[in-house]
């Protein structure tokens, strides 16, 4: 396989929902629902898989998005631009 030259590190979730063309807490309940493959959310080092976990009294979720993983979800090359994020 050629190298597509993706960029190291998360897709931001804003990135991700503006290729799925979706709100970016539709992004973050398909990861932790495991419908959207494209990453993993964590919450001090432990993955968070249900939804009723995602109450903010528990402490704050990290997403990570795979560049390859949405890649080959939708086709879309993360390499780092974040031309979408408005200012």
């Amino acid at each position: 396989m050629e190298d597509l030259g993706f960029s190291e590190g998360s897709v931001p979730v804003i990135i991700a929902a503006k290729v799925y063309g979706k709100d970016a807490s539709w992004i973050r309940a398909g990861i932790i629902a495991g419908w959207l493959p494209i990453g993993k959310a964590t919450r001090k080092g432990h993955v968070v898989t249900r939804i009723e976990e995602m109450d903010s009294k528990y402490g704050r979720i990290n997403f990570y998005i795979s560049p390859k993983l949405l890649w080959e979800q939708t086709g879309y090359i993360w390499k780092g631009e974040r031309k979408w994020v408005q200012q």
